[in-house]
């Protein structure tokens, strides 16, 4: 199988986040090519310290390996011990400001194989938002977008992949979402590779109208130092998702990734309190009570 309209594909979406991304935040990200010994590597595209990211990594790689790790097979156990081809953009942004929502965006193609068997290919990805302050447009627009990107391969499949979502990003210690979702796929083959690879093409190219509008709406909201406080808070859940249950972070791991730019998706300031609780009332409140519900945000169209 010809991969290279993949690889082509995933590096053009790499800089055309970027691009987008540097003429919001008015900073340039840095470029960072990496080399991985077992083969392959990658390029992490990173902004620190933005007017308007706080901190942003658009990660592009493309690993090979001998035996597809654990995190990998876990559904398709029947493939362990097989080499693999491994590829995909994944981002995070982190805005500065309490107002704008952290967003997580993945593209990924898999492939593994043996001597005398077909190759085994799949695709996964999806995107989804992580508010402080919850806003029932953005939540909506968010969702529009993303349902937008998968209604002309077929309706079924934005319900689909936002259920799977809200299951995925689930906290299970705390029984909590880690946000107000968006869409989750993974081990996607089907019809064909056509159809398959431009569905993934869709959702990597219906991100920048689902986000961009939304940090360019929060951006500018006045804060003060109660609602940095509460961001750095509801921040630790992600950092607990990303290192408990993230498929992505444990592949990179147990694939001998690059580990500065596995966890360049970490926020950069965070904090945690003992058996912490809103006050009743507050637009604190309001996130758990109103947007952390795995809430169906497009029942009404």
């Amino acid at each position: 199988m010809n991969t290279a309209p993949i690889k082509d594909y995933l590096l053009e979406l790499q800089e055309l986040i970027v691009q987008r991304m540097e003429q919001i935040d008015g900073k340039t990200f840095l470029r960072d090519s990496w080399a991985r010994p077992e083969g392959g590597g990658g390029i992490t595209r990173v902004l620190e310290g933005g007017n308007v990211l706080e901190r942003a990594g658009v990660n592009f790689s493309h690993v090979f390996g001998d035996n597809l790790p654990p995190s990998a097979s876990a559904h398709r156990p029947e493939l362990a011990g097989r080499s693999y081809e491994a590829m995909g953009v994944s981002l995070v942004f982190h805005p500065r400001n309490p107002y704008a929502p952290t967003v997580h965006l993945n593209v990924r193609f898999f492939m593994a194989t043996k001597p005398g068997a077909e190759p085994v290919w799949w695709f996964g990805g999806g995107m989804d938002l992580t508010p402080y302050y919850g806003f029932e447009d953005d939540a909506v627009q968010f969702h529009r977008t993303c349902r937008n990107a998968l209604n002309p391969f077929d309706e079924a499949y934005y319900p689909r992949f936002k259920d799977w979502c809200d299951r995925y990003f689930f906290l299970k210690h705390r029984n909590e979402p880690r946000g107000i979702g968006g869409i989750f796929f993974d081990d996607f083959a089907e019809r064909d590779f056509d159809h398959s690879f431009n569905l993934v093409q869709s959702v990597g190219d219906h991100f920048l109208s689902a986000y961009a509008p939304i940090l360019e709406r929060r951006m500018d909201t006045p804060y003060t130092e109660h609602e940095r406080e509460f961001q750095a808070y509801r921040r630790g859940r992600y950092v607990e998702f990303n290192l408990v249950f993230d498929r992505g972070t444990l592949f990179g791991l147990q694939s001998n990734g690059r580990t500065e730019s596995i966890l360049v998706s970490m926020p950069p300031n965070v904090t945690w309190r003992y058996n912490w609780q809103p006050e009743p009332g507050t637009p604190e409140a309001r996130l758990y009570t109103d947007f952390l519900t795995g809430k169906h945000w497009l029942a009404n169209e």
